[in-house]
């Protein structure tokens, strides 16, 4: 591997909605500091993600001072949404855990979100990330948890990935969705510098002061068919992955992450294989 570097970082802080860029982020014991500490439920506590509403792509979410978050999309006036007060929680359910989470206290924030999306839906926050979800025991260390992500705290590919992934849709019979972007994929971290599929080999990386354990591939789903700028779905990357990338009966793109301490990172940091 030749100077690997850290090229972007990203956070979303409602799950689903468009992702944040940053140029330092600090990594806490359950992901990146404001990621995905907010998400959708609908009127059963179940979460809603891209996968069943591809119009989330199209929604933005600001961090505010204190982990509030400030509301827009196209065609909606802005609302600012404060982190409620820990006055009771509800049991909500992201894929098979069941959590608990605090509603937003106003309800312009749960109308708002439900007109974005044309039906009832509620917007919930993760008031305690070290104790609510524990990491799947079958790839965690005793005491890790998890945000609403989809199942650990971080997520990183590369761009060297990306870019031979794109070599091989220009050459299939979708080549004309092609190249896709990064954003398809919803990362935390981006890393250049490295060889195609690299990552594949790595069991810890250090970026900048911040190590963090491989945990597994991300098997990938129908959102990375969601154009992000426009929520149209197509056929790619989930037609080339299947063909090229199939790892245990899912299709994989990048890697689960969990940090082994707390530490910043930032946009050029070098980052380091540890065996």
């Amino acid at each position: 591997m030749g100077y690997a570097r850290l090229q972007s970082i990203h956070v979303h802080p409602v799950k689903a909605f468009r992702s944040l860029s940053l140029q330092e982020a600090v990594v806490e014991p359950w992901g990146p500091a404001g990621d995905r500490r907010w998400m959708l439920v609908d009127h059963g506590g179940k979460v809603v993600t891209q996968r069943r509403q591809p119009r989330l792509a199209l929604a933005a979410a600001e961090l505010l001072p204190g982990g509030g978050v400030r509301l827009s999309a196209p065609g909606m006036a802005p609302l600012t949404v404060p982190v409620p007060r820990a006055v009771g929680t509800v049991a909500v359910q992201i894929f098979r855990d069941k959590v608990e989470a605090l509603p937003a206290e106003d309800a312009a924030a749960h109308a708002w979100c439900s007109t974005l999306l044309g039906t009832d839906v509620r917007l919930v926050h993760l008031d305690d990330p070290a104790t609510r979800r524990p990491v799947d025991p079958a790839y965690a260390l005793p005491g890790e948890t998890v945000s609403f992500a989809d199942g650990f705290p971080l997520l990183l590919t590369t761009t060297a990935s990306l870019d031979a992934l794109n070599s091989l849709i220009a050459r299939g019979e979708h080549a004309h969705e092609g190249p896709l972007p990064m954003d398809r994929f919803r990362p935390n971290l981006v890393v250049s510098g490295t060889e195609p599929w690299a990552e594949d080999r790595w069991s810890r990386v250090v970026v900048g002061e911040v190590v963090l354990r491989v945990a597994k591939p991300c098997g990938r789903c129908v959102v990375t068919t969601t154009d992000q700028g426009t929520a149209d779905r197509g056929a790619e990357p989930l037609h080339s992955l299947g063909r090229h990338r199939r790892v245990d009966g899912k299709l994989v793109f990048g890697q689960n992450l969990v940090p082994l301490g707390p530490g910043t990172v930032r946009v050029g940091d070098p980052v380091r294989i540890a065996q």
